[in-house]
């Protein structure tokens, strides 16, 4: 019997000295259960210039990624002659309406884009970049068959709905270029969620601290929310940077009240439900088809995996502007196979991911909840 436990030691000893070796040495888990595809996308704005900061992404399908930036910047040559070095976007934070400021936006050119699996330019609709601000993000309604685009531009206070093909606008919400806080106007809107008949709702946003209701049409339903005493609120329904919205299943509302580093719940008629602290900067929401919660963190730059009672079930993210890194994930998303997507504001550049041979399916970020009609 010693014989043989000795035997099995020794054996087992060789196969973990196997997996060690062809392990790589070094390293520090930067990307958690994905790879990242380097050289995605491709640069369309072309020799000397670099994307502009990127706002939002959405995965239409896996050779059909929107990508929504603002304009094309000049490379800035990098002194210190660091490896894999990436010069953040000067135009990242800033709001300014003057988008044709030549220190801000030398080219307000390819702001929205679509390329395909490999990263390379499809289609740019520069038919429509006199409409745009300051470019905040992309949205598909998910109970929609023909897939209509939806971007909000908190510069310019409106939310635009185009056909799949970006040759028709066929609806704006909000009046563009005039802020307000009524039934018509937004002031700085940033996210809209659907019900399956098409009712909508829009966080709105950045000055104003409220969701707003609309039905299919567009015509106004309802609003609340109340301006609060950031970074310390927490009476329900009063909010400061309203900057995210999800709908599950049960038809409640998850809500990035930004500024003070929590998620309120709410039901459709603006019933208050639940509150979950210490979110630190929910920066964009992600409602996944196996009814989790997923936030991109912009304090942490982890992106957190919540059950849908609040509960922390997983995260993975590192900072830092190297590829792969991330630097204020504004909007992100998944296709069909997996593949994530992320959208970097404070450096100007969208990033693909593609899940690791093996990784647990319980840490990939599910599959957006599509719907059904």
């Amino acid at each position: 019997m010693k014989q043989q436990l000795g035997i099995a030691c020794a054996s087992f000893a060789l196969a973990l000295g196997a997996v060690l070796l062809a392990q790589d040495k070094g390293g520090g888990d930067e990307t958690g259960p994905y790879d990242l595809v380097r050289g995605w996308p491709q640069n369309y704005c072309g020799e000397g210039h670099v994307i502009g900061s990127t706002a939002g992404i959405w995965a239409d399908s896996p050779d059909r990624v929107y990508i929504f930036s603002r304009g094309c910047l000049p490379v800035v040559k990098d002194t210190r002659g660091a490896a894999d070095a990436f010069i953040p976007a000067r135009n990242a934070s800033g709001y300014d309406l003057s988008q044709k400021d030549p220190a801000r936006h030398p080219r307000w050119d390819h702001v929205f884009n679509v390329v395909d699996r490999e990263g390379r330019l499809i289609e740019s609709w520069d038919q429509h970049n006199k409409l745009f601000v300051r470019p905040h993000r992309i949205l598909v309604n998910p109970y929609d068959p023909d897939r209509h685009v939806w971007l909000v531009d908190d510069g310019a206070h409106a939310i635009y709905k185009f056909t799949r093909d970006g040759k028709q606008l066929v609806m704006t919400v909000g009046t563009p270029m005039q802020p307000g806080d009524d039934a018509t106007h937004f002031n700085r809107p940033t996210d809209v969620a659907w019900l399956p008949d098409g009712t909508f709702f829009v966080s709105d946003g950045y000055v104003n601290t409220r969701v707003v209701k609309f039905d299919k049409t567009g015509k106004f339903l309802l609003t609340w929310g109340q301006k609060g005493n950031e970074p310390t609120e927490t009476r329900p329904g009063y909010m400061n940077t309203v900057h995210a919205i999800v709908i599950d299943r049960q038809r409640r509302l998850y809500i990035s009240d930004r500024a003070n580093s929590r998620i309120q719940v709410f039901d459709e008629h603006g019933k208050f439900l639940d509150a979950w602290p210490n979110v630190r900067r929910p920066y964009s929401l992600l409602l996944s088809e196996d009814q989790h919660l997923w936030v991109a963190d912009g304090h942490t730059q982890k992106f957190t995996k919540f059950d849908l009672n609040g509960r922390l079930l997983f995260s993975w993210g590192t900072f830092g502007a190297f590829p792969g890194g991330f630097w204020g994930v504004h909007q992100f998303h998944t296709d069909t196979e997996g593949n994530l997507y992320t959208a970097d504001v404070h450096v100007g550049r969208p990033q693909k991911f593609r899940p690791k041979k093996g990784a647990s399916p319980s840490q990939i970020i599910g599959t957006y909840m599509r719907g059904s009609n």
